[in-house]
């Protein structure tokens, strides 16, 4: 179980019990904490391990923040050989009673290559609907899943067949992050899923609207270059039923919201230049839409991805502050 921090002092010790708490054999259980903190972050993992431990713990140092894809890398040359599976997982979340057992059980089919876990938010920011955007999204994952494979992964519970690391790593592109993880081992032949039995509590931290650009960005790297990464090295293997997953996905990341972008654009010039009666009952029609909390966070949604394609042409974010 890899977990990469930076200034987590204050979660640390939790994290670190809620692992700890996990119904999995101790003696088959190794956790790496790869650090890069300059809050004491590293000395609170130290001091836990002296006084309450009971588990298999590394503390794995880094000299300079280099953001969670290296953070990733490093601690990958640190696991022991023998490991079977390599977990992911961030210090601000909680992995419900049973997570790590449930999620490790599916590597029994050795078509499985890599297994995530659900994502629900606490804290006072789902007022704003991201409770209803995450249960839809936790839906849409684990049905693409039964089909055959999710190309969008979550980093607080991602676990990939540690054979398959060991042979090719992970994808490392500008822009790569954890997101991308599923859809590259689904292009290399293995199904990429998420379960409905490994949850894990996630509370929202800093600015909301931040946290979803950020995301959306790299969603976006994601569908613009993981699949011409795969070809490049090699590795990609067509499936017929991820590839029509992923050509879904494509679409409703990358171009549905400049489908819609154009379509209010057009209704706007038809209503000033010519005064269409139909184009202004369209946009009246979709303004009033907004009240409905599902109808606004789908195109919340859009907003996001689209400040996202364009914040993407100037910046490209490996690494990020609260």
């Amino acid at each position: 179980v890899i977990v990469p921090t930076y200034n987590e002092a204050s979660l640390i010790e939790d994290r670190l019990e809620n692992l700890k708490s996990q119904n999995y054999p101790r003696e088959l259980m190794e956790v790496l904490v790869v650090d890069s903190s300059s809050d004491g972050t590293a000395d609170i993992v130290e001091e836990w391990c002296r006084s309450k431990g009971g588990m298999n713990l590394r503390l794995v140092r880094e000299k300079e923040r280099r953001g969670k894809l290296h953070a990733l890398n490093t601690a990958l040359k640190h696991t022991h050989s023998a490991s079977d599976v390599i977990v992911f997982t961030d210090a601000d979340c909680f992995w419900e009673d049973g997570a790590l057992s449930k999620v490790v059980s599916y590597f029994a089919d050795s078509e499985i290559g890599s297994v995530t876990g659900g994502i629900f938010y606490t804290g006072s920011e789902i007022e704003l609907g991201e409770d209803m955007y995450r249960d839809y999204y936790n839906v849409l994952r684990i049905a693409e899943s039964k089909r055959h494979s999710t190309p969008v992964h979550n980093g607080p519970l991602l676990a990939i067949r540690g054979e398959i690391l060991r042979k090719v790593g992970l994808p490392n592109y500008p822009g790569s992050d954890d997101s991308a993880f599923g859809s590259f081992i689904a292009f290399m032949g293995y199904r990429a899923i998420q379960v409905d039995d490994a949850i894990v509590r996630e509370p929202i931290r800093g600015n909301q609207f931040r946290r979803k650009i950020r995301r959306a960005q790299h969603l976006l790297l994601n569908f613009l270059r993981i699949k011409r990464y795969a070809k490049k090295m090699g590795l990609y293997t067509r499936s017929w039923s991820f590839e029509k997953i992923w050509k879904m996905e494509w679409w409703l990341h990358v171009a549905n919201p400049w489908l819609l972008v154009s379509s209010v654009a057009l209704l706007v010039v038809s209503v000033v230049l010519h005064g269409s009666i139909i184009a202004l009952a369209l946009l009246g029609t979709g303004s009033l839409l907004l009240a409905l909390k599902m109808y606004r966070i789908w195109m919340l949604q859009q907003v996001y991805l689209v400040v996202a394609a364009l914040r993407n042409l100037w910046i490209k974010e490996e690494m990020w502050s609260r």
